[in-house]
């Protein structure tokens, strides 16, 4: 099965329309690291409009920091979170006649998500108490074992995900974005890391080592421009594969 291409949509940052004739899921903020009711409604449309599947993209309450600042909120508060925010996106997707399919939470929070245990549970408690059927994105790891069963226990469905635009570590987590090289600005560099996830299930770490990966999706960043202009090219790369 061909790769999805996924993208960060619904924060405010203008670039929404360049980049829905591109991807094949859209994973829209949900207003409390950007975004708001009507970044949210012109998502939902623009998704309905080129057939778009619709994910919640839910952050910690902390735009001044864009939602990439972790927050010491205890699990209930997580799970608070995440079924507050899908909530809000869900009412703006029942009234435009639209359904949500994921949950792919934002920056700190996804990344808390993949590092600390009581996190993740408490996301998929939320998620599997929400919607029929609705899917956890997560980052796409050499080892998924764990993350299926963990995930099976709760009755949540998983989609993998892997980074067009990020520059990866040997042990197959992202570089900080502090970091040089951390976030691709080069189209070339973002294709051939496509294709060559597609064509051999790897992506070469910054040091040069294979991390090999089994991914479902494909993520751009929609605050990213270069990501943006490279859309066409990372849609076609991955049709191609």
């Amino acid at each position: 099965m061909t790769m999805k291409l996924n993208a960060d949509v619904g924060e405010g940052a203008g670039h929404d329309r360049d980049l829905f004739q591109w991807i094949d899921m859209a994973n829209i903020a949900c207003g409390y690291h950007a975004g708001g009711p009507d970044e949210m409604v012109e998502a939902v449309d623009l998704a309905l409009s080129y057939g778009v599947a619709v994910g919640a993209h839910p952050g910690y309450p902390d735009r001044e920091n864009f939602g990439r600042n972790s927050m010491d909120f205890s699990p209930e508060q997580i799970a608070s979170l995440i079924v507050e925010q899908v909530g809000s996106l869900n009412e703006i997707c029942q009234r435009a006649g639209a359904k949500i399919h994921y949950v792919k939470p934002h920056g700190a929070l996804y990344h808390d998500m993949m590092t600390r245990i009581e996190v993740y549970e408490a996301i998929l408690h939320a998620t599997s108490c929400l919607i029929d059927d609705l899917a956890l994105m997560i980052m796409a790891r050499k080892d998924d074992e764990g993350d299926r069963r963990l995930a099976a226990g709760h009755g949540v469905p998983l989609l993998f995900e892997a980074f067009a635009d990020r520059g990866y570590r040997a042990n197959g987590s992202l570089l900080d974005r502090g970091e040089r090289g951390a976030v691709y600005t080069d189209t070339r560099q973002m294709v051939e890391q496509v294709v060559e996830l597609g064509a051999y299930g790897s992506i070469t770490s910054h040091c040069g080592s294979k991390i090999m990966i089994n991914a479902d999706t494909v993520c751009v960043h929609g605050d990213n421009k270069a990501s943006v202009n490279a859309a066409k090219e990372i849609h076609l790369a991955l049709r191609s594969c």
